[in-house]
């Protein structure tokens, strides 16, 4: 017997943007438990992302994998992925409109507990779940694996009002260490409520069983970690027990 549910939520946000995103709730819930949105790599909803929301959904948490792109499109290549992620950065203010929509929606659902929510993400998805933070969005908690650390909007002290925790890779050459010392800095000097943890020899990706084979097919710098993998997700479970 399955121990959750999942469905396909379709989300109408415009006309250019019509998302296919995938729940998953515990079955048999009685109440309404801490949401959680979980948002992508620059690949797109891919089965890897499902999984992940469904591994939520099996600890009691409604999960919500987004579909950032709209109508269920995936990258066949990275270069496609990376054209598709900048067209979202391109645009901060839809994109950031976008992402209030989906909390808002996650909240809406019955599922949810919409006084504990989180949103995790990988890659692209850190950087839109740190993005949400520095905008200052009503969500508990925000963690980012592997995720871009650059600013999309300035922060002031005190206009952060969620918990952050982010994962990163050592060797992530994607990040260089000075991106990752500004990000230190204007979490410190806005009195943002942070962890940051470095994972020794972990590149790009680390959590995704396929970003080693993604880096030697497309020749970027990606790989899988299992150690950092299993680390980060019992620091994330950690940081959702302090949340919660």
């Amino acid at each position: 017997m399955s121990t959750t549910h999942t469905e396909v939520l379709t989300m109408h946000f415009d006309e250019e943007h019509v998302s296919k995103s995938y729940l998953a709730w515990p079955a048999g819930q009685q109440s309404p438990q801490p949401g959680i949105l979980v948002i992508p790599e620059f690949w797109g909803l891919t089965d890897h992302i499902k999984n992940r929301a469904c591994m939520l959904a099996e600890l009691g948490y409604c999960a919500l994998a987004l579909d950032i792109y709209g109508d269920g499109w995936v990258g066949n290549t990275a270069e496609e992925a990376a054209t598709a992620m900048n067209k979202l950065f391109s645009n901060m203010k839809k994109t950031s409109e976008r992402m209030l929509s989906y909390l808002e929606a996650l909240k809406d659902l019955k599922q949810t507990d919409e006084t504990r929510t989180a949103s995790i993400g990988y890659c692209l998805g850190g950087a839109l779940s740190l993005h949400l933070a520095r905008m200052g969005a009503e969500v508990t908690g925000v963690a980012s694996f592997h995720g871009s650390l650059d600013p999309h909007t300035n922060i002031k002290p005190g206009s952060v009002k969620t918990k952050v925790l982010v994962c990163h890779g050592e060797a992530d050459s994607m990040i260089p260490k000075e991106k990752v010392q500004n990000f230190k800095k204007e979490m410190e000097e806005a009195g943002v409520d942070y962890k940051f943890i470095s994972y020794p020899d972990a590149q790009h990706g680390f959590t995704n069983p396929q970003a080693t084979e993604n880096g030697k097919k497309f020749d970027i710098p990606t790989a899988y970690n299992e150690k950092a993998n299993t680390d980060s997700w019992e620091e994330m479970l950690k940081f959702f027990k302090q949340l919660f």
